[in-house]
């Protein structure tokens, strides 16, 4: 169909005028919302967010405050921007803003919100998340799947030997989103999948596009009158991405059901089908639950912890003092005779530095999913709406100068002899979000981030290709649920171990 101008004319004057009637029965004219930018009629401030949605709301929240109130779209939105404003809504009223909007992505992607990234707060979300966590997602079921990452380390390392051999520049982004995605594959669906097993773009491509799509503000979900529209051709990149996976995760789950062996580890498919039909849970969880949960694994174990390993070894890249006394802190504790083991990894107190100071400063989701409130609430004396939409920009908050000296700089040192953590406690740093909506997944995430990193720094020297000064280095990012670099990282290996 083809609109004239006076049609699209005609639309918008009839959602400003729902725009207004709703502004109208929801009188909020004598309630203190907080401060924020005054955007345009229908549009709200979605002109604002730029190309990096995270920075622009860092820079107005400069302006307004770290609760700043604006409308994107028709839709009625709360960014929060510093670690105090963050424990009010994560914390103190965390069940008022337990629940998620309604988005496209979610909807045509993650199969009508089922899964437990994106399903609204409620029994279904509650039960599915607990299942998870014991089923999938438990100590006792990471532990399972120990020898399977140490093989898949193994064939990594074993890689860039090769390479390291010849003397040639490694795709360090590819080989380590490589190495993540088949440790995830073998964990989700017990073996490993060729890129071209999902689709000719290849399988990491996949994702990320999924990936990209939920994080590209859509002017479908801000003015659901216009929706229908499909102005920026999003719609239909999710029905395609969406189809990809369906097909491909009905195949898995076929092969799963023809060729069950009781003997074999199980990995989360198998966990999943046996819970069908059974009655551990008051709700009937069908192939599509299953795909939504799949879905949801695949992409938080996947691409989250290759992103945050590319950023972490670009920081090295850019300090080889802080490289330097990592590599030295390995070879104390695991020697230079040996890889590294996960029972190491407790032990590596400096790793664990890096690794937090990697995730302040470029956190994976730098906005979480967007929170939606349950009721109308009082926070800090603002009056929040009910069916508001909570941004939590972790990205701003890892930067706040009344929590970090020198912000900007790359010091691991700072969290020597602090209690700061990255599991939700802390709210300086909250690279796996926090309270009821805090990732599920955290303790997996860390795992599988800390085993990666400390392999390709012990087993490897690394420097970057054709004298390029450490302060050359690209460190541009792409704006997604999961932030990567731009451009690959590029990077010259030599082995360093003995054996």
């Amino acid at each position: 169909m083809v609109l004239t101008w006076a049609s699209i004319a005609t639309i918008v004057a009839l959602a400003l005028f729902l725009q207004l009637l709703l502004r109208k029965m929801t009188n909020t004219k004598h309630k203190k919302l907080p401060p924020g930018p005054k955007g345009l009629p229908i549009f709200g401030c979605l002109h604002m967010l730029g190309k990096f949605p995270h920075r622009a709301m860092h820079q107005l929240s400069q302006k307004y405050g770290p609760i700043m109130y604006m409308k994107l779209g028709l839709m009625p939105t709360v960014v929060v921007s510093s670690p105090q404003a963050a424990e009010l809504f994560l914390k103190t009223h965390d069940l008022v803003f337990a629940s998620r909007p309604s988005l496209e992505a979610a909807k045509y992607i993650s199969y009508e919100q089922t899964g437990i990234s994106f399903a609204p707060y409620g029994s279904y979300w509650r039960n599915m998340r607990k299942m998870c966590t014991l089923e999938l997602l438990s100590t006792l079921k990471i532990n399972d799947f120990k020898s399977m990452r140490r093989e898949e380390i193994k064939k990594f390392v074993e890689h860039i030997k090769d390479a390291a051999k010849e003397g040639v520049a490694v795709d360090v982004s590819a080989k380590v989103a490589s190495l993540s995605a088949d440790m995830t594959c073998r964990m989700v669906f017990g073996k490993k999948y060729m890129d071209k097993d999902l689709d000719e773009r290849g399988f990491k491509a996949v994702i990320h596009e999924g990936m990209k799509l939920g994080a590209t503000p859509n002017v479908g979900d801000y003015i659901p009158q216009i929706a229908w529209l499909d102005l920026q051709g999003l719609r239909k990149r999710m029905k395609a991405v969406s189809k990809v996976f369906d097909d491909f995760f009905e195949k898995i789950i076929d092969e799963h059901i023809q060729c069950r062996d009781e003997d074999k580890v199980k990995d989360f498919v198998d966990v999943m089908l046996g819970i069908v039909g059974s009655e551990e849970t008051e709700y009937s969880i069908n192939r599509g639950n299953i795909k939504a949960v799949i879905l949801d694994m695949l992409a938080g174990g996947m691409d989250t912890s290759f992103t945050s390993v590319e950023w972490t070894m670009s920081e090295l890249l850019r300090h080889p003092r802080v490289m330097e006394k990592l590599q030295k802190e390995l070879e104390e504790v695991v020697g230079m005779n040996r890889m590294v083991e996960e029972s190491d990894l407790e032990k590596l107190d400096y790793l664990d530095m890096v690794v937090k100071e990697s995730m302040r400063i470029h956190p994976v989701a730098p906005l979480l999913i967007p929170h939606e409130s349950i009721e109308d609430c009082i926070v800090d004396g603002f009056h929040i709406p009910r069916k508001s939409r909570i941004v939590i920009n972790t990205w701003s908050i890892g930067l706040d100068p009344r929590s970090w000296t020198d912000a900007e700089k790359f010091i691991p040192e700072r969290f020597e002899g602090s209690n700061v953590d990255v599991r939700g406690h802390d709210f300086e740093l909250l690279p796996f979000g926090s309270g009821r909506r805090g990732c599920p997944g955290l303790q997996l995430g860390l795992t599988m981030v800390q085993l990666m990193l400390a392999q390709t720094v012990h087993c490897f020297d690394w420097e970057l290709p054709d004298n390029m000064l450490a302060s050359e280095l690209d460190m541009t990012e792409e704006f997604a649920l999961a932030t990567p670099r731009a451009n690959h990282l590029m990077a010259v290996p030599t082995y360093r171990l003995y054996n």
